[in-house]
């Protein structure tokens, strides 16, 4: 094969497909058949060029949930082989030598690309990465159902274990969607007490379904209140997209509970000083991780049978894939699968 297929935005947020060449890794890098890739909500921001990551009109091929086999090295890189699956989250590869990762904060790596936006993703049959970004995936585990692990599992599964609960603990989890449903999987299988938050009483039976004991409609009563007539949560996952749902939700938290935001909202979280100051309560956000975080998310998901709930599309619907995202009617990840 010489060449592959990809689907590219050019910032209007319109998607073509397209016949591109395929080409050699280079030092450091590696070359991925893609098998499958998440459509994810922060993919907007590479289609719009929101943060202004290229040239405006540049186009870019989205999509950060990777999955598939290596199959080209370049030149210098150790420890992977061809055939092995692997995987590439939003993170495109830390560059080692920055000095956020000299002190190991690979995260915050100040040299590092984001994956369908600073650079080609995978909404393609071919993608090259660095190799510092790949994360080893299981073979017992399919490309369309770890995909989604690599941006949505591994943002909850972290924001939970930097909360710090202890089993047993009330544990929240707002919004019940791509990153909720999976929230409430993992914090079932840690040994914590599960409570749902969502608006309505649509998500109340799969949140019951998935490990949660208890369910809040916030359209009928304050999320706050409700949690502290549970007893107050150690921690709250918050994974909708609004400031303005997650204020109420401070009120909320047990002495010294922490409101872990991994939504990404336009709008601010308002607090007052006294809800942080009398309780020792904080709110902290929480960004990805690490391939090694992610193997061993990938991992405790193996082990433990926490999968997302996926519907898959082929490659060339990767526009009708992306519309039913930002819709809000997908449930709960859309996949883009290849023939690789």
């Amino acid at each position: 094969m010489t060449t592959y297929r990809a689907v590219q935005a050019t910032g209007d947020g319109a998607f073509t497909l397209v016949e591109r060449e395929l080409t050699e890794p280079g030092p450091g890098h590696v070359r991925i058949a893609v098998e499958a890739c998440g459509v994810c909500h922060s993919d907007m921001y590479g289609v719009h060029n929101v943060i202004g990551n290229r040239p405006a009109g540049t186009p870019i091929v989205p999509g950060h949930e990777v999955v598939g086999r290596i199959d080209a090295l370049g030149p210098d890189v150790t420890g992977w082989t061809i055939g092995q699956q692997v995987g590439l989250g939003y993170l495109g590869g830390h560059c080692g030598s920055c000095a956020n990762c000299r002190r190991g904060d690979f995260v915050y790596c100040t040299d590092q690309p984001v994956l369908g936006d600073s650079i080609d993703g995978g909404y393609a049959e071919s993608v090259i990465a660095r190799a510092s970004g790949l994360v080893a995936v299981p073979e017992e585990l399919g490309a369309a159902e770890a995909a989604p692990l690599l941006c949505a599992g591994i943002t909850v599964f972290n924001g939970l274990r930097k909360g710090a609960p202890r089993p047993g603990d009330l544990v929240a989890v707002q919004g019940i969607g791509g990153l909720g449903h999976l929230a409430i999987q993992y914090a079932v299988k840690l040994g914590l007490r599960v409570v749902a938050i969502a608006r309505g009483e649509g998500k109340r039976e799969l949140a019951l379904k998935l490990g949660a004991t208890e369910y809040i409609d916030s359209a009928a009563v304050d999320p706050g209140k409700a949690l502290q007539e549970l007893g107050g949560a150690t921690v709250i996952i918050a994974t909708a997209t609004s400031g303005a749902s997650m204020t109420p939700l401070v009120e909320g938290l047990t002495l010294r509970g922490r409101l872990i935001v991994v939504g990404a909202a336009g709008d601010p979280i308002e607090v007052a000083t006294s809800a942080l100051i009398f309780g020792g309560r904080s709110i902290a956000g929480s960004l990805t991780g690490t391939p090694s975080e992610n193997e061993e998310n990938l991992a405790f998901s193996l082990g433990n049978d926490v999968r997302p709930m996926v519907e898959t599309v082929p490659l060339e619907k990767a526009a009708d894939a992306y519309a039913r995202m930002l819709s809000g009617a997908a449930r709960f990840r859309m996949v883009l699968t290849t023939n690789n």
